[in-house]
């Protein structure tokens, strides 16, 4: 189908809801509409630094720029609409009222996320950005999703617990490091974005928590899954000594996660590891918490290495173990099959999801604020 403006192209949208086999009642009458903040009015960073941000693609001076600006809208957009995908299938199988409360409230501002996207696409990029729009909604998760991690399945609530947790966080840094961008309309998008992925890593941060609480759900269990997503997300910064990360914090399209406090020059042929780095500092943190949680003597949560199960970068392929340690491939392949997600494991988790004691309740006050929204 031939697209022609934004309304053609919410038509679309409207269809891949029903494609994807979304309930549109459950959104009830929820607008899904294009938000933009505030943004400062000079460049940030970059070669342009201290010129006026660019509030028309005409504005950008080099084409290489614009190429650039295009493929970051692009990517962001396809990760929004394959979360949806991701996630639809555990509606009918949500714990509480309140779960599928969190659930649909994030499906819709993911949506959300993905039209403010094509907006830009649409309306500043012509017909080229409306061809891409209309791609992003004939991709599938599961098939051919941009990114790897969003072609993983999220097959139960304890995977949605750890997407949250994990995949949402490496959104709220790319979201972040987008929201200093030298083009004004997409830095001025990041601001409601960010505000509402706030309560996209709640929920994964407190599901945890209410999983570690109840105690029904082994550790070592647990532990598989955060096997599964942490290094997917490691790959979701991209490459060590990115070219590409190097040449969008030249051109202003993309800032360090730090850019507003990190006073250093910036190491433009590490940006993809440094904020890595600063990732994996960050969920060593939220994991210790969730260890407090965990009886004395009991196993511990760990997060993997950044060696661990790689599919970009130097470590890519390599068998290395979840902490580190190099093996051969036969140790490799033995050593996956014990620290990945198995089909026994899933049978487990499913008699334990029958009981109603495996997620301990939210409290009233947490239960209100998610139906306020």
């Amino acid at each position: 189908m031939k697209i022609a403006t934004f309304d053609d192209w919410v038509d679309l949208f409207h269809a891949w809801q029903k494609e994807i086999g979304y309930d549109s009642k459950l959104l009830g009458d929820y607008r899904f509409e294009a938000k933009l903040g505030e943004t400062p009015s000079e460049i940030e960073f970059g070669d342009y630094r201290g010129q006026s941000k660019w509030e028309r693609l005409t504005e950008i001076p080099d084409q290489r720029v614009r190429d650039s600006l295009l493929h970051l809208i692009v990517y962001q957009g396809d990760t929004e609409f394959a979360s949806v995908e991701q996630q639809k299938r555990l509606i009918d199988s949500a714990p509480s009222d309140y779960d599928l409360q969190s659930l649909v409230k994030i499906n819709r501002e993911e949506m959300r996320h993905g039209v403010q996207m094509c907006y830009l696409l649409a309306n500043y990029f012509g017909s080229a950005g409306l061809i891409e729009a209309r791609k992003l909604l004939e991709r599938r998760a599961g098939k051919n999703r941009l990114l790897s991690a969003f072609n993983l399945p999220v097959t139960h609530w304890l995977d949605f617990f750890c997407y949250t947790q994990f995949m949402d966080r490496d959104g709220k840094y790319q979201l972040t490091m987008l929201s200093h961008s030298a083009f004004a309309p997409l830095a001025k998008s990041m601001g409601p974005m960010l505000k509402e992925e706030f309560y996209h890593l709640l929920t994964g941060n407190t599901g945890l928590q209410r999983i570690v609480k109840a105690g029904q759900i082994p550790i070592p269990i647990i532990q598989k899954y955060f096997n599964k997503w942490v290094p997917a997300c490691y790959d979701l910064f991209g490459t060590d000594h990115s070219s590409t990360a190097h040449w969008a914090y030249v051109w202003g399209l993309k800032g360090r996660y730090d850019e507003l406090t990190n006073q250093e020059p910036a190491a433009k042929d590490r940006l993809n590891d440094l904020s890595r780095a600063l990732y994996h500092q960050e969920l060593q943190g939220l994991t210790n918490v969730l260890n407090s949680l965990v009886p004395e003597g009991k196993t511990k949560l760990i997060i993997p290495d950044e060696k661990f199960h790689r599919e970009l970068g130097a470590c890519a392929g390599k068998p290395y173990s979840v902490t580190g340690e190099l093996l051969s491939e036969a140790e490799y392949a033995r050593h996956l099959a014990e620290v990945l997600p198995s089909p026994d494991d899933e049978l487990i988790l499913e008699g334990i999801f029958k009981e109603r004691d495996w997620i301990i309740p939210v409290t009233h006050k947490q239960a209100e604020a998610v139906g306020s929204n």
